[in-house]
């Protein structure tokens, strides 16, 4: 069994070369810090693994089999923004542990695992404790050797200091601590970790001393950049800021960069579905979307010949994730009027039908979804999409300005958004509306996604098309969860009458839902008005 630890540290070097075992500067003095506690040293053996062509690393991902200290085990390390990663821990075997190549299915696919780097450590620790005798962090000293595993690799030696904020700890604290480990000569590292900086000196090239100063540079300016987000944030989302230079890149240039943010978003998620953390299903689902709607609203830059294949598997793979998410999302939403209603309301057992109805098909479905995303259909769409970007079917449009090509397709999405729009505001209430309503989300969200893409190309105006579209989707997808709410509790009386019990409260909780329908299509007039394709079109230059 796997256990899952938030690894909150940051890493400092010495401005010097200093002889002999590393050890941590005294931090005694840092505000907050009542006293500084010793350990034992350890002496830590690990390997890390990655395959052939080093996708964990070019990830940010390692994976290791370490030996020595109260840690000793297979060690998964996946980043979460920069300084923090989530570090999934499995016991000592041969092997790698089945329950850490699931999780990085998604970037080795059907390639093997193989030693990479061999890196040994002796460690000296302080616990930094509070007044209350509490851990605040540890402050680490490492003096490391590092070797290279592969033919013609070398053999590295260094010392390193880090700070772990201890778990639950205030991340605010390594902010407290650093001004004083700057005192004690120390610099913040130029390498995000050990397996980044043994392979930037261990190069096997005769000019390898150039070599690994350029690895380390190269490294701290990625360490700088800290492009990874947090879990549960929309991953891959286009700036909505156009940047310097950015009005020079072509057409292509701006579509290719946001599907590689998608797609990165997509492998990104692939091992927090696996693991169950909140919203990843929803987000990985969001990144598909985002795929499709890119491969069809630009259509000019990218050969649709290419991308439609893409684009049907896409759907396949969200019709998958969403096998569950929609049931448990609307099964929140009932549980949610049923608690306001007053309990004098609440006849029959309403709550434990809630139950049997939002279980569903769950039974299994954890086992089922993770067969999908081991399955080969999935594994070869992955393998698909790296191939499209690396060499892309682009269209003569491609090489165009990127400001009208993109204007242009952003403008005909939203045309289409507004056709739907206005016959979904001309057809009668009933089912039929409620038909036209749902196909106009889907296309506000289209167009959404198509002025988030647009964003670094075009700036303010397609923020605040993106903002404008994002309102009309989120209005019209909480009717269309109104509807399938009282499909919903239709479903769930039946059933209940069939049983001999009062469908009273299902009832209520049913005109309820009418009248939150009513309130939306009431709403969308104004909502629609604030979006004008007057406004948008000059202010789009097109």
């Amino acid at each position: 069994m796997a256990d899952t630890v938030r690894e909150i540290e940051r890493k400092y070097e010495a401005d010097d070369n200093r002889a002999g075992p590393a050890r941590p500067p005294d931090l005694s003095r840092v505000p907050g810090v009542a006293a500084v506690t010793g350990r034992e040293t350890a002496e830590l053996d690990a390997v890390y693994y990655d395959t052939t062509d080093r996708r964990l690393t070019a990830a940010g991902i390692t994976l290791r089999r370490r030996t020595g200290g109260q840690d000793a085990g297979w060690h998964l390390k996946l980043p979460v923004t920069p300084g923090v990663r989530d570090e999934i821990r499995a016991p000592l075997s041969p092997d790698v542990p089945r329950a850490l190549t699931d999780l990085v299915r998604s970037r080795i696919r059907h390639s093997g695992l193989q030693p990479l780097v061999r890196i040994r450590s002796h460690r000296d620790v302080r616990h930094l404790l509070d007044a209350d005798g509490s851990l605040l962090a540890e402050a680490g000293a490492d003096t490391v050797t590092a070797d290279l595993l592969t033919p013609g690799g070398g053999t590295a030696h260094w010392t390193e200091y880090e700070i772990e904020l201890a778990p639950g700890g205030d991340p605010g604290f390594l902010d407290t601590v650093e001004p004083h480990l700057r005192e004690a000569g120390l610099r913040p590292s130029g390498a995000p970790s050990k397996l980044a900086r043994a392979l930037a000196e261990t190069r096997p090239e005769p000019d390898g001393k150039e070599a690994r100063k350029e690895a380390k540079r190269e490294a701290r300016e990625e360490t700088k950049k800290g492009t990874k987000k947090a879990p549960g944030k929309a991953p891959g989302k286009a700036p909505g800021k156009r940047r310097k230079g950015d009005a020079a890149l072509t057409a292509g240039d701006h579509v290719l960069a946001y599907l590689r943010a998608q797609v990165e978003a997509l492998l990104a998620l692939d091992p927090e579905v696996r693991r169950g953390t909140e919203d990843s299903v929803h987000q990985m689902r969001v990144a598909t979307r985002r795929l499709r709607s890119a491969f069809r609203t630009y259509g000019k830059v990218l050969d649709r010949r290419a991308t439609d294949p893409v684009g049907a598997e896409l759907k396949w793979l969200a019709a998958e994730l969403g096998v569950d998410r929609d049931r448990e999302v609307l099964a929140e939403r009932l549980r949610e009027r049923l608690a306001e209603l007053d309990t004098a309301l609440v006849l029959g057992p309403v709550r434990a039908r809630l139950r049997v109805w939002a279980a569903g098909r769950r039974k299994g479905s954890r086992k089922r979804l993770a067969a999908v995303l081991d399955g080969d259909r999935y594994l070869t769409l992955l393998d698909t999409l790296d191939a499209l970007l690396a060499d892309p079917p682009l269209r003569p449009a491609a090489a165009r300005p990127a400001g009208t090509v993109l204007a242009e397709a952003v403008l005909r999405d939203y045309g289409r958004l507004a056709a739907r729009v206005e016959h979904a505001l001309a057809t009668g209430p009933g089912p039929d509306r409620d038909t036209v309503l749902h196909d106009a989300r889907k296309a506000a969200k289209r167009a959404r996604y198509a002025a988030e893409a647009a964003g670094p190309a075009l700036g303010g105006p397609a923020e605040r098309l993106a903002s404008r579209m994002k309102s009309v989707q989120t209005l019209l997808g909480d009717h269309q969860d109104s509807v399938m709410a009282r499909g919903a509790l239709r479903e769930i009386a039946v059933r209940a009458h069939a049983a001999g019990e009062s469908t009273f409260t299902l009832g209520l909780l049913h005109g309820h839902e009418e009248r939150l329908s009513a309130a939306y299509e009431a709403a969308l007039p104004k909502v629609w008005r604030k979006a004008s394709r007057k406004r948008y079109r000059a202010a789009l230059g097109a």
